[in-house]
């Protein structure tokens, strides 16, 4: 069975379960699963129960893809995600992106918690993704091209929606955030990156540092929807402050920030 096929089964089993085909999705990144708590009319599905979708086995990816509606919108919310670090390929680790793409979903919203390179940042901010950088090593496209979801050499100079980016700004000054802009790069993971590391990516411009959201950003080009990228500064990198990095510090900031988080992604669904 091609990748195409596995693909096309699981969007097969997600239309069999819900009455309206979303055009929104959202990836939910580590902590921020509650959203698709806050889904009005909701049909849940655990991971374990669409075929050949990858599980994620790590803390604050709760497993599961909830279709409901906000603000009159019906949309997907996949609540965790899995990673490259977790001895996934790149290609499941996009598989869930590429449902999405095939059950018909044109806009996808990828956030993450992400590590603050940029000084100027604050934890808990939220940060809009205008680029990236991808240093993981590897590319979700490598081998054989499939025609049927993109074309061979697919364009990345806009990656993450200009029209979307100033559709999140509104949303934020809505709700009173002004929020900050700035250059995500992926690495590969799991080791938090040194202090030489961060310093190095503050050198080539990067704002956020992070294991996520690039390989899907790159899918879902491929397929020709459109991407917009919100981090959470969930914690500063490593050399920025004093103190050792922790999961349970990233863990504790989602939930705090939490409110404002699905406000803003309330009011960005609510204006496209």
């Amino acid at each position: 069975m091609t990748c195409y096929d596995q693909v096309n089964e699981a969007a097969d089993a997600i239309r069999a379960r819900v009455t309206e085909i979303p055009r929104i999705a959202a990836v939910l990144g580590s902590g921020l699963g509650a959203f698709a708590a806050s889904l009005g009319d909701a049909v849940s599905m655990p991971y374990d129960q669409l075929p050949h979708w990858p599980a994620s086995r790590v803390v604050g990816h709760e497993g599961r893809l909830v279709v409901g509606a906000v603000r009159g919108r019906t949309i997907a919310a996949l609540s965790g995600r899995c990673h490259a670090y977790e001895g996934h390929g790149l290609q499941k680790v996009t598989f869930a992106v590429r449902v999405l793409g095939l059950l018909g979903v044109k806009t996808v919203i990828l956030t993450n918690a992400a590590g603050g390179v940029n000084t100027g940042f604050t934890q808990g901010a939220l940060m809009v993704i205008d680029d990236h950088i991808n240093l993981t090593g590897g590319n979700p496209l490598v081998g054989e091209n499939d025609d049927r979801f993109g074309a061979r050499f697919p364009d990345m100079t806009h990656v993450y929606s200009a029209a979307l980016r100033a559709v999140a700004d509104q949303a934020g000054a809505a709700d009173g955030l002004t929020l900050p802009h700035g250059v995500y790069a992926c690495l590969l993971g799991p080791s938090y990156e040194t202090p030489a590391e961060i310093r190095y990516l503050r050198t080539i411009g990067v704002d956020a540092v992070g294991m996520s959201t690039v390989p899907e950003a790159i899918v879902a080009r491929h397929m020709g929807m459109n991407v917009i990228g919100i981090s959470c500064i969930s914690n500063m990198a490593a050399g920025v402050l004093p103190q050792p990095l922790h999961h349970a510090e990233v863990l504790e900031t989602t939930r705090r920030v939490r409110g404002q988080f699905i406000g803003l992604l309330e009011g960005i669904i609510g204006r496209i």
